[in-house]
Parts: C-alpha cells; structure tokens; sequence
C-alpha cells in the first residue's frame, strides 16, 4: 500500500511539473565543442526524465544479473526448508497420533532436508518417535540435548520430569521441575510440581513464597491461585496450632485465608480454636456462626457447642438451639440438637429431632443417633436393632474424601497422589450401596412406622390351678400383642415355655416361650393328689 502511494505521489508530482513547463515556454541553447544546440525547454525536460529512467533501468538490470545465482540458490533452499518443515509438521502429527512408522518416515525427511542444528524441533520429534517406540533412553538424551539448549530448555525439562515421574524418580523430577521453575516461573506444569513437593515436606513457608511469584494472566488462573494461598495458609496454620508454638500465628495465617474466603470450615475452624486458646470465647462463636449460616458443618456444630469448658449438657444444649436459630429445617441442625438433647437426657426431644433428620436426610448419623436414644431411654434390644439395620442400609455420611481415601480431619495434600487441595467435603463412594429406585417411600417414615413396640415387664404372682396358697410371685415377660399393620413385624424377644396345664389354666392366657426352647427347664412335681405342676425358669 505504501508503494502504491509512493508511485501515484510521483506521477503527480511529474505530471505538476511538466504542466508547469508547458505554462512558461522557453528555449534552450548547449555550446558544446563548437556547436551550438538548441531546444525548447519542455523537450529538455523530457529528455532528462527519459535519461533518468533509463539509467535506473540498466543499474536494475545489472544488479539483477549479478545477484541472480545468489537468488536462484535462495529460492531452491527456500523451497528445500518449506519441505522439511512440512515434513517436519506432518511427523509431529503423526507422533502426537501415535504413528510410529509415519513419525520415523517423516522424521528421515526432514533430516535430509533441515539441519537439527538449526531447527531443534528435530530434536522433539526424534523424541517423540523413539518414545512411542519404547526406546525411552535414546529420547531422554534427545531431552537432555535440548535441555542445554536455551530455546528449548524448558521442553526439555519437561520431557526429562515427565521421564522421571514415569520412572518413579521422586528426587529427579522434583530438581527437574525446580530448574524449570527457577528459569521460568510461570511454567504452570513447574509451578504446580514444587509447590506440591513442597506442601508434601510440610513447607509452607517456600510454598507460598512460590506461588507469590507466579503472575496470574486469566481470571480463572486468578481464582485458581487465590484457591491454593488459602489451602496453604490454612495448612501453615493448622500447622502452627498444632505445634502450639505460636497460637497466634496460627489465628492470623486462618484470618488471612477468611479474607480470601470466608466460608472455608477448616481455616474457619482453626481460627476458631486459636480464639478459645485465648479465652477470646466472643470472637470465636462469632467466627463459627459466620461459617453456620454459609453452610452447616458437623465440625463447626461439635465445635460451638463444646466452645466452653465446663457448661452442663443443658448449657450445650441451648447452644445447640441457638445453631437451629441461625439455620432451621437443615438436617445438621436437627442432628446438633438432638445429640444435645441426648447428652442432656432430654429424651422426648431427642427423638423428634433425631427423627425429623432422618426424614430430611436419611443417613447412619441420623439412624445411629435414634439406637443411641433408644439404648439410653428404653434398652429395648429389638428396637436398638431395628435402628441399627436402618443405619446399615442408609447412605453414607459425608467426609473428608481424597482419592477413594477419608480422613477424619481435613489434609492439605492427598496422601496417595501427592495432590494439593485434594480432600472434599463428599459423600464417600459406597460398594454396597445400591440403586434408588423411583417412587418408593421415604425410608426414615418407613423405618418410624415399622418401629417394633416397647417390651414392658411386669410382676404378677403365678396363679396355681389348685385352691393352695400362693407362692412367692416372680417376674415374667408380659407381651405386648402387635396390631394388624404390626403382626407382620418378626419378633426376636426370647419367651418362656410352660409345661402341662391343667383345664383352668388352659383358660388364661398363656406367655411363654416353645418347649424346645434350650433357656427353659421343665420340671414334673406332683403335689397331693391333685397332680399339679410347677415350673422353674433361670
């Protein structure tokens, strides 16, 4: 475009000028050697531009002639490189598919046409061809070569830790990851391996300081950095807690991960501790509560209600009942409470709350919770069972997961990968739970209906068929005969078997067990004449 209007701005120019000329004619006389020449001034002109050009023209002609060997040999190696690296293109591909024989063919190519001195892409892909043919030795020097190359010192480095990591050589690939991190810290393949090697040796310090280096270019890379300063302050100050070298400490690195975000339990946690190390009970519960509300968390509920030594369950309770104010109708809640009203013996509470969580969301905690309550309220064996066999059956609850590993507190690293901030709060993968089918009944209502009755004991003294005088009374197990919607339910009580009965005890109802039963022991006595029995049970 530039010379477009170069040539147009002089032919303009030229055009002006000789419009010029023709408005002022003249003459125009040369003596030259004797002899006199004379012209007008416009035909002067003319042949003055003419000579111009020409002289241009032969000085193009003759550059032309004396550069064109030079020219023809740029233009067949021009041709000859615009092959290698179509060859060298095609083999890359080929190797990226997996096609050996099409890399290596591809790879003869373009050695014969671009020299892999000048091209270290020939080194790649050398590389990559003895890789997928299993000839890694020969492709860990091509790496290595190209690793002492400073253009391609990091594909090297990459290929040579990937090599390592194959190889299981720890050591190796993290001194390969850390001179590819020195050299070129927003590598994020480099950055990501030290800082995990890092947060596996437990230093936190060195983490951070790396991750403080790397400069984030996307929003998401943004949030993905800002995600792992908070595992690794969180981790520093769990860390810090545990030790008990600095509380305070601690308390500032799980601030400064709250800031970052708010709704992150375990640095919430830890700064929770860190304040009742401190006394400073006030800030703590309000730190917890924060996290209530965001998301209801077992840990956090634990944590409040336990907040102060020393308070009664009744105490506990109330703080319980507080967590249902900040969140009500969530199934954490009710499980808080209703294990707080457990501890305080409040046992008509615990049931409706214990029972109301476990229609929001069966799950064992909720099932286990209810056998708790029976066991504690009524010690009725088959009940506590029943509860039990629907705790077996309900979905899992939810833990620390990383890696099909749970944990009973959160980690910041995986302890099977390695992998920093692995560990969610999920339910864990179950292999005997099976598929829900669709349109069955909720199994907490359906667990609450089929709950077998109470059995009650009662003492009675034991009517003989004769007119004698009564014996000391003993206790018997009295059953509670099931309704219709009951009859159905198996029994598993043991019942005491009776011996012969005479004609008026043949009326009366009779509680006992079957005559094989092994608990019972049937002894004949014969009293008088009347020929009654008596019966002795241990």
């Amino acid at each position: 475009m530039t010379r477009l209007l170069s040539f147009i701005l002089i032919v303009l120019a030229l055009g002006a000028g000789f419009a010029w000329l023709a408005d002022r004619p003249g003459e125009l006389s040369i003596i030259w050697q004797g002899q006199r020449i004379g012209m007008s001034l416009m035909v002067a002109a003319t042949i003055t531009v003419s000579l111009m050009a020409a002289v241009i023209f032969l000085w193009w002609l003759a550059r032309v002639i004396v550069t064109s060997p030079h020219a023809i040999r740029r233009h067949f190696r021009a041709r000859k490189r615009d092959r290698g690296y179509q060859a060298l293109s095609t083999g890359l591909i080929a190797a990226g598919a997996g096609d050996a024989t099409a890399a290596r063919k591809m790879l003869a190519r373009t050695k014969g046409l671009i020299n892999a001195d000048q091209e270290p892409l020939v080194h790649l892909l050398e590389a990559q061809a003895a890789l997928i043919e299993g000839r890694h030795d020969e492709a860990r020097q091509k790496f290595e070569l190209m690793a002492d190359d400073p253009e391609t010192r990091e594909l090297g480095l990459r290929g040579l830790y990937l090599e390592a990591r194959r190889l299981g050589a720890t050591e190796a690939a993290r001194q390969y990851a850390e001179r590819a991190a020195e050299k070129a810290p927003q590598l994020p393949w480099a950055a990501d391996a030290v800082l995990e090697e890092r947060a596996q040796a437990g230093e936190w310090d060195q983490a951070l300081r790396l991750l403080d280096q790397h400069r984030p270019s996307s929003v998401e890379e943004r949030n993905q950095l800002d995600r792992r300063k908070v595992v690794l302050l969180t981790a520093r100050a769990g860390a810090k807690l545990e030790s008990e070298s600095d509380p305070k400490a601690a308390r500032d690195d799980a601030l400064a991960a709250l800031k970052i975000d708010e709704t992150f339990i375990p640095a919430g946690l830890i700064a929770a501790k860190a304040y009742l190390r401190e006394g400073n009970l006030r800030k703590a519960a309000h730190i917890l509560e924060r996290l209530w509300k965001a998301n209801p968390h077992p840990d956090v509920a634990r944590l409040f209600i336990h907040a102060r030594i020393g308070d009664s369950p009744v105490d506990r309770l109330k703080r319980a009942e507080k967590l249902e104010a900040l969140r009500s109708n969530n199934a954490e809640t009710l499980f808080a409470v209703g294990q707080a009203a457990l501890d305080a013996r409040n046992f008509p509470l615990a049931r409706a709350k214990a029972e109301a969580a476990a229609r929001l969301a069966p799950s064992e905690r909720a099932f286990l919770l209810l056998a708790d309550i029976e066991d504690a309220e009524t010690g009725d064996q088959g009940r506590i069972r029943h509860w039990m066999n629907q705790a077996l059956k309900s979905p899992r609850d939810p833990a620390w997961t990383a890696d099909g590993v749970t944990s009973p507190v959160w980690l910041p690293v995986s302890p099977v990968t390695g992998k920093l901030d692995a560990f969610q709060w999920k339910t864990p993968v179950s292999e005997w739970q099976g598929p829900i089918e669709e349109g069955v009944a909720n199994s907490a209502d359906e667990a609450i209906r089929t709950l077998p009755p109470v059995a009650i004991t009662d003492s009675r003294p034991m009517e003989r068929a004769d007119e004698r005088p009564q014996q000391p009374a003993r206790s018997e197990p009295i059953e509670i005969r099931p309704s219709a919607t009951e009859s159905a339910i198996p029994r598993s009580e043991p019942a005491v078997a009776a011996g012969p009965m005479s004609r008026e005890d043949e009326t009366k109802p009779f509680f006992g067990g079957p005559p094989d039963d092994p608990g019972v022991k049937n002894e004949a006595k014969k009293e008088g004449s009347n020929g009654s029995a008596s019966f002795r049970l241990f």
